[in-house]
């Protein structure tokens, strides 16, 4: 029977609720360590020797997991626009890095990349902890402390695969001096519960910024997109998902120097179908629990050829003393928006919230496991679904859940054999 309550870091995976963050495995290194799982995403390995006990210097796990719990602390959302259902908003700007080749290369504008590196650069920050490509593997993430300018904007650029910058939370503990930290929301909001768990970590925090994100596919999702261009995924010397452009495209170069592409639609279409589950139950997908949300300001048709720009919630007074800094010493420039432009910017994401409402209904209903939400609003969001959206989102979780397994265990004792034995 399934462990209901999510007493342990092996349940939560058992579940299929872990996000691949890898705040446990930061918290418990002699005990876990992260590898990717092609099929399903980065998990924390080995899965079974977790507990999930109060014991140990580095704090529970579970206690900071992601995947079982997201909360916002009383009075978070006093004051918050549309009653709090986007989380703590304190104003919305739209935005785009003043260095044009980074403007260009960056997904949206380059703008999360320039107010990290201006972090460094203006001395506020050592670091800036991030994702970039696997030198080893370009469809692999390796998470990095990047302390200069040519590092930090050398990984600008989408990254729509699994990654696990919890996992190296170490780097920035240990840091002479305060760190950015750049990661999706799920990631940022296990940074803020990592931080009440090891007071030395949230000492070192100059700045979190959480990337819009609508979800992570899987390794073996992208490997498809690649060989629907007719090349070998082996073969692949670079991999780029998005950027030179806004969107951009999704771009592949092989070792030999030959060259493929494909539209950002076409491969977020099909990567999209390959995410994992907890990341169709997740009611956060601009960043609630960071300093700065930044994402793609969709709120208008894009012309052709036309430079990036990034829509910037301001969610906490670090925040926006971060934004007003690099606005003021010409990093990044930009305008205020009125707060509707947010829900006309990421048309989707109300009706998506209130589905997720009545999957988790579904879940409970059918006595799966389930992540516990606080003070993140659903249900009257469910409320206003048309009645057929209604009935999509508790009937249709019903059918996923026996089209995915979700009564058996995520990943299984071969398939993390493998994934120990490719970590090496």
């Amino acid at each position: 029977m399934k462990d209901r309550s999510l007493s342990t870091i092996g349940a939560v995976v058992d579940a299929h609720l872990c996000t691949g963050c890898g705040v446990c495995a930061y918290l418990r290194p002699d005990e876990l360590a992260m590898a990717d799982v092609p099929r399903v995403g980065r998990r924390p390995l080995p899965i079974a020797a977790v507990t999930g006990g109060a014991g140990g210097a580095g704090g529970n796990p579970v206690t900071a997991c992601p995947g079982r719990r997201l909360e916002h602390p009383a009075g978070a959302l006093d004051g918050a626009p549309y009653g709090g259902e986007w989380g703590p908003v304190l104003a919305l700007y739209e935005c785009w890095s003043t260095d044009p080749d980074l403007r260009h290369r960056g997904s949206s504008g380059g703008v999360v990349s320039a107010l990290s590196a201006h972090g460094v650069t203006s001395g506020s920050a050592v670091g800036v902890l991030q994702i970039q490509a696997a030198k080893d593997d370009p469809l692999q993430n390796e998470t990095v402390l990047n302390r200069t300018y040519e590092q930090i904007v050398g990984a600008a650029g989408s990254r729509y695969s699994p990654a696990s910058p919890c996992e190296r939370l170490d780097l920035v503990e240990e840091a002479e001096g305060p760190c950015i930290v750049v990661g999706k929301p799920c990631d940022i909001a296990a940074v803020r519960t990592a931080g009440e768990l090891r007071p030395a970590l949230a000492e070192r925090l100059a700045l979190t910024i959480g990337i819009f994100c609508a979800g992570t596919p899987s390794t073996a999702a992208t490997g498809q997109v690649i060989r629907s261009l007719g090349v070998d995924p082996a073969e692949v010397s670079r991999l780029d998902y998005r950027g030179e452009g806004w969107p951009g495209r999704f771009r592949v170069v092989t070792a030999g120097g030959d060259s493929a592409s494909t539209t950002y639609e076409k491969s977020w279409g099909a990567l999209t179908k390959h995410r994992q589950w907890r990341c169709l139950i997740c009611p956060d997908h601009t960043g609630e629990f960071a300093d700065l949300g930044i994402g793609d300001p969709w709120y208008r048709k894009l012309q052709e050829g036309e430079s990036g720009r990034s829509l910037v919630i301001v969610r906490t007074e670090r925040g926006r003393a971060a934004l007003a800094t690099a606005l003021a010493d010409g990093v990044v420039a930009g305008h205020e928006l009125p707060l509707e432009r947010l829900r006309e910017s990421q048309p989707g994401l109300e009706s998506t919230r209130g589905a997720v409402w009545g999957r988790l209904l579904t879940m409970r209903l059918l006595g799966l496991p389930a992540p516990t939400y606080r003070g993140m609003p659903a249900f009257r969001l469910w409320w206003k679904l048309s009645l057929r959206d209604k009935v999509t989102s508790t009937g249709g979780t019903w059918r996923r859940v026996r089209a995915r397994r979700l009564r058996r265990p995520e990943v299984g004792a071969q398939e993390a054999q493998e994934a120990r034995e490719g970590r090496r």
